[in-house]
């Protein structure tokens, strides 16, 4: 394969060397630019969001503690409703309940070594070294637990001596400030499910699609800079699929627990089935990718259809985004998925190397894993898939049957010319049957097998 590969072009002068790396600098730097200010921008909205939720929270949580859990400063009710909200999207209600198990978790620890220990400044370190330990022992993990239980043991060893009856308080604020908290988020004002998940899934779809019309692009031009710029954009989508999966958390909860949200469920579980598909489509794209420019830097064959395969692919990407965000049957992303699929079956029929082959290999599987985005089973993507592709290279190189059945209705068409070719056709038929009848009757062997 070494031998094979072109002869590589005439080297550039320094000067020349080191003008391209500074222009990939400079167009890197404002690519990554570029990208973290659309980030702040889709980030903008749920900030808002977050912050008139949180504010709204505390002061209701505040409102209520004051109201209802007697005098004394209700710090922690606030505090608590906050600490609910202003968490990572998806994980408040487990955080609330993290939150009311660390305090507890704080309040007996706390209780029992200030009893059996003293009051000091060793205990107050020992009492929230095995409150944090014992925590992270239960959660597995960090979290509200662990930081819950840890705070709430400083206050316990160090208050606890100078102003009694700090436990219960410090649970009924934890309660305050968590249901409010929880309240505010699930019946005040929840959060539109699918418009988080449009705002995160956006941006990756329309990096998919663009990169598959780049790859088309590449192919056509013959351009395997091209197409290795296409990897490098797509492997800065990772942050993207984190954000994504945070989106399609925080919409699960919400379409869960929200009475005013529960209409959106089935459209919620359509665009979840498709997201959940978006990383294999990542991947796809990306395997295309470094195939395409393979394929290019060997010179080796690509039909027009090939490129037209990666256009259509890429429409795809865009339609289904459009039919999740309207709940429509996305019946016009199956026809597009399988027409890039017949495309890539034209293409292989017109004759490719081994690196198209592969890249060809490649294009199906995304055009199944597309199918699949869409509600498809598995065996029912590759079937469907495989179908268009062999549809598409019979158009282009029919089977050998069909060109002789073809050939046999040219050559005995209506007519008196057909009509004797037939007739002869039927003669030598009778002939050599008659002649075959002959030789069994004699005891002779048959012409081409064995003697009786």
């Amino acid at each position: 394969m070494a031998e094979e590969r072109p002869a590589d072009e005439p080297e550039r002068s320094a000067l020349g060397a080191a003008a391209e790396r500074s222009g990939k600098h400079v167009e890197h730097a404002r690519r990554v630019g570029s990208e973290a200010s659309r980030v702040r921008l889709r980030q903008l909205e749920i900030t808002i969001v977050i912050a008139v939720q949180a504010g709204f929270a505390s002061a209701l949580a505040a409102l209520i503690a004051t109201r209802f859990l007697g005098p004394g400063a209700h710090v922690f009710a606030p505090a608590a409703a906050v600490a609910t909200i202003a968490t990572a999207i998806g994980q408040r209600a487990r955080r609330t309940f993290e939150l009311l198990g660390g305090v507890g978790l704080g309040i007996v620890i706390g209780d029992l070594l200030r009893f059996a220990l003293g009051n000091g400044p060793w205990q107050t370190g020992l009492v929230v070294g095995l409150a944090i330990a014992i925590a992270l022992i239960v959660a597995g993990r960090g979290g509200a637990l662990v930081g819950q239980a840890g705070g709430t043991a400083v206050l316990i060893s160090t208050l606890a001596p100078m102003e009694r009856g700090l436990e219960l308080p410090r649970i009924f604020d934890a309660l305050v400030g968590g249901s409010v908290g929880m309240l505010v988020v699930v019946l005040l004002l929840p959060v539109n499910p699918l418009r988080v998940l449009d705002r995160a899934a956006k941006p990756i779809v329309n990096a998919l699609a663009e990169q598959a019309d780049e790859i088309a692009a590449s192919l056509r031009r013959r351009d395997s800079d091209q197409a290795t710029r296409t990897l490098d954009k797509l492997r800065g989508l990772d942050p993207d699929l984190g954000r994504l999966n945070e989106a399609l958390s925080g919409a699960e909860e919400v379409v869960t627990l929200a009475p005013a949200r529960w209409h959106r469920r089935a459209q919620f579980h359509q665009y979840a089935r498709a997201i959940g598909h978006f990383e294999r489509l990542v991947l796809d794209v990306r395997v295309m990718a470094r195939r395409a420019s393979t394929t290019i830097q060997y010179r080796e064959r690509i039909p027009d259809e090939l490129p037209a395969a990666f256009a259509r692919l890429a429409d795809a990407v865009r339609q289904m985004l459009r039919e999740c965000r309207q709940g429509d049957v996305p019946e016009r992303t199956r026809q597009l998925a399988l027409e890039a699929g017949e495309l890539a079956g034209r293409a292989w029929a017109e004759g490719v190397d081994s690196f198209g082959d592969s890249l060809i290999t490649d294009l199906r599987s995304g055009a199944s894993d597309l199918l699949r985005a869409i509600g498809h089973e598995p065996d029912e993507a590759n079937r469907l898939v495989r179908s268009a592709a062999g549809a598409g290279q019979r158009a282009v190189r029919p089977p050998a049957y069909q060109r002789l059945h073809r050939t046999s209705r040219q050559k005995f068409s209506p007519g008196p010319e057909g009509r004797m070719r037939r007739a002869a056709l039927r003669a030598s038929l009778r002939s050599r049957s008659g002649r075959a009848r002959a030789r069994r009757r004699a005891g002779l062997p048959q012409r081409g097998g064995p003697a009786r």
